[in-house]
């Protein structure tokens, strides 16, 4: 059977492309280049990304359940960008995810996805790491699309000691973006990263990212409900891993505005360190946040406030841990202010012992994000 490669440019809506023809393989799809009109990747068909697929406005990428984009290792920087103005719907389902991967089956093969929005940044005016794409902006409710059942592997290509991908990079992505059941698995740099905006996500899974599994910076100040961060043992990985959570509002400027400041609820964070400078959360560069329902283990400091802004947040209230448990030290690196006392008094535990089935399943006292009775992870994360 013979298939039309789908790189036949202008029926999809391609500025520029690798090659228009047929391919000996149905579904043997090659996409790159510019999409300037809206273009559909179809259920269950494999397309191969050979260079960088950049979708422009007013443009939207549809990807349907069941599709695989593989990286193809050409020695080409491979990603997926959505700029501002564009969107992105990519809804799989549980039994049918999408996969987002590469034929090289190692950490840093490719570079991942990237989505700019109109949402706000403290950071002035910034571009996207890769694909030096424009975001920011006042629209806090910014739409850039839909993410549901999608999983990320083997991202984070490195450009230079400046420029890394991370698995899906947030840019200024505002609160009418759907983000729910993604997973990045095995990357070289973070799984999720948050530059400014007002996204909110939930049901999200982190596996194996060599730095940080989730990071924000810039004055992000979304939601994340029912997230999971996993670190499998250096001997397992042959690296080992930074931050369950690196947590910064501006590591230019602690006080600048929009101050990070989000709502996190329901988080199992599991590290693969207890060296006493691993950190599990490490709140510092003057964010904010909120932290409740929270299991954290795994590091030799499971908590860390570092910052005057930060802890002064927790201090007058602006700021609050509620029900978390951790199986090591909370730590204020400042000397004076919230400390571990502190942390006890709020009601939450310290130097706990901390049990899970099938690395991250279990719950303490309603504790945690995935419990043995409704596993939500199940069918589409490795």
């Amino acid at each position: 059977m013979s298939a039309t490669v789908v790189t036949a440019c202008f029926a999809i809506g391609i500025s520029s492309c690798q090659k228009t023809g047929t391919d000996d393989t149905a579904g043997e799809n090659e996409i790159s280049g510019y999409v300037t009109e809206n273009m559909v990747l179809e259920a269950g068909q494999t397309y191969y990304l050979t260079g960088s697929l950049q979708v422009q406005a007013p443009a939207t990428l549809t990807i349907q359940p069941g599709v695989q984009i593989v990286a193809v290792n050409n020695g080409e920087i491979n990603y997926i960008l959505i700029e501002q103005g564009a969107k992105i719907n990519a809804e799989g389902t549980a039994s049918n995810p999408i996969v987002m991967t590469s034929e090289l089956k190692e950490a840093g093969a490719w570079g991942g996805l990237h989505i700019c929005g109109y949402s706000h940044t403290n950071a002035g005016s910034g571009v996207s790491e890769i694909g030096n794409a424009p975001y920011g902006g006042n629209a806090l409710d910014d739409n850039s699309g839909v993410l549901k059942y999608v999983r990320l592997e083997y991202t984070g290509y490195k450009l230079d000691d400046e420029h890394e991908a991370n698995g899906l990079s947030l840019y200024g992505v505002g609160s009418g973006t759907t983000i729910s059941y993604v997973q990045a698995y095995r990357g070289s740099d973070d799984g999720i990263e948050f530059f400014g905006g007002s996204v909110n996500i939930d049901h999200c899974v982190v596996v194996d990212c060599s730095d940080d599994s989730f990071d924000w910076t810039e004055g992000w100040n979304g939601k994340a409900d029912y997230i999971v961060a996993y670190q499998s043992t250096q001997s397992e990985l042959g690296y080992d891993c930074d931050c369950l959570m690196e947590c910064d509002n501006n590591g230019n400027n602690a006080a600048l505005t929009p101050i990070s400041h989000p709502v996190i609820n329901h988080a199992t964070l599991i590290g693969n360190s207890s060296a006493e400078q691993a950190y599990g959360i490490r709140l510092r560069a003057g964010t904010y946040a909120n932290i409740s329902n929270t299991l954290v283990s795994g590091k030799g400091n499971c908590i860390t406030l570092e910052t005057p802004e930060t802890v002064a947040s927790f201090d007058n209230g602006t700021s609050a841990f509620d029900n978390i448990a951790i199986a090591g030290a909370f730590v204020n690196k400042e000397g004076t202010g919230y400390d571990s006392d502190d942390f006890v008094t709020d009601g939450n535990l310290v130097n706990q012992t901390l049990n899970f089935t099938d690395r991250f399943v279990g719950t303490v006292d309603g504790k945690g994000a995935v419990s043995a009775d409704s596993d939500w992870t199940k069918g589409w994360t490795l």
